[in-house]
C-alpha cells in the first residue's frame, strides 16, 4: 500500500492512507488474521510496511484506539483489543483474496448515471430510477470483480465529485444514509458486455456472482448490486461468530 500507487494521493476518490491502514486492520481483526492480545510490529516497521509515514500510521492507530480495538501501551507497543462488533466502512465486504489474507477493498469507477432501472432488478425502493455505478473492484491492487450498483432514486442523488472507494461511506456523507443491513444471494452468472479489458474473465464467461439487496434506516431496501467475481483470485467469505 504505497503512498504514491493507486490507493492514494493521484486517485481523489481514495480513502485516506491512514483510514486505508485502520480499515485494513480492522478487517485482519474480523477475519482472525489479529487476536486479542496480539501485539503489533513497531510502528516504524508498521509504517514502513504499508509504505507511509509513522506520522500517518499514527493516525491510524488513533482510529483503532477510538474504536476500542488497540490498546497503546507506553514504553511496551501497541496490542490488538478484539470482540463485538465494530463501525467499519468495509463492514460488509465479503471477498477476500483467495491467496489468504483479507485485502484492502478499492475500486475504479466506471461509470455513474442516473437512469431507469431494468427489468432484472428486483422491486426496492420508492422511485424507478436510480443511480447506477459501474465498478472495478480490487484487493490490495488485485482486480477481483466487476460490479454494478444501484442506488434508488428516492433515497438521493450523489455528486460524482462525492463519490469514494466506499459508495457506503459517501451515502453517509453526502445523503445521510446509512446502509445497516443486506441479503446477499450467491450463484453464478456471465461477466456483463460492460467489463473492461483489464479484468481476466471476458464477457460472456461463467463465474461467481452475488445479488445484493440493502436496507438503511427504513423498512424498504435502498440498493441493490450485482457483483461477478474471479474465483481464481477471490472468495466470498461469511464467519459465523
Amino acid at each position: 500500500m504505497q503512498e504514491k500507487n493507486r490507493n492514494s494521493a493521484n486517485r481523489p476518490d481514495a480513502l485516506p492512507i491512514y483510514m486505508q491502514i485502520s480499515e485494513l486492520v480492522i478487517r485482519d481483526i474480523a477475519a482472525g488474521r489479529l487476536v486479542d492480545g496480539q501485539k503489533l510490529p513497531p510502528e516504524r516497521e508498521f509504517a514502513k510496511a504499508h509504505g507511509t509515514t509513522v506520522r500517518t500510521l499514527r493516525k491510524a492507530l488513533l482510529e483503532l484506539e477510538k474504536k476500542g480495538l488497540l490498546e497503546r501501551r507506553q514504553g511496551s507497543g501497541n496490542y490488538v483489543r478484539a470482540g463485538g462488533e465494530v463501525e467499519s466502512v468495509y463492514s460488509m465486504f465479503r471477498l477476500e483474496l483467495a491467496e489468504g489474507g483479507g485485502g484492502l477493498p478499492t475500486a475504479d469507477i466506471l461509470s455513474a448515471d442516473y437512469l431507469p432501472k431494468d427489468s432484472q432488478q428486483p422491486a426496492y425502493g420508492s422511485s424507478d430510477h436510480g443511480t447506477r455505478f459501474r465498478r472495478l473492484r480490487y484487493l490490495d491492487d488485485v482486480i477481483i470483480a466487476v460490479e454494478e450498483i444501484w442506488l434508488d432514486g428516492g433515497a438521493g442523488k450523489v455528486p460524482r465529485e462525492l463519490v469514494q472507494d466506499s459508495l457506503y461511506l459517501t451515502y453517509k456523507r453526502a445523503l445521510q444514509l446509512w446502509i445497516t443491513r443486506a441479503e446477499d444471494r450467491v450463484g453464478i452468472g456471465q461477466v456483463p458486455d460492460w467489463a473492461p479489458e483489464v479484468f481476466a474473465l471476458k464477457p460472456g464467461t461463467t463465474t461467481a456472482y452475488i445479488e445484493r439487496l440493502s436496507w438503511a434506516q427504513g423498512s424498504e431496501a435502498v440498493e441493490f448490486s450485482r457483483t461477478w467475481y474471479d474465483t481464481q483470485k477471490a472468495l466470498y467469505v461469511q464467519r459465523l461468530i
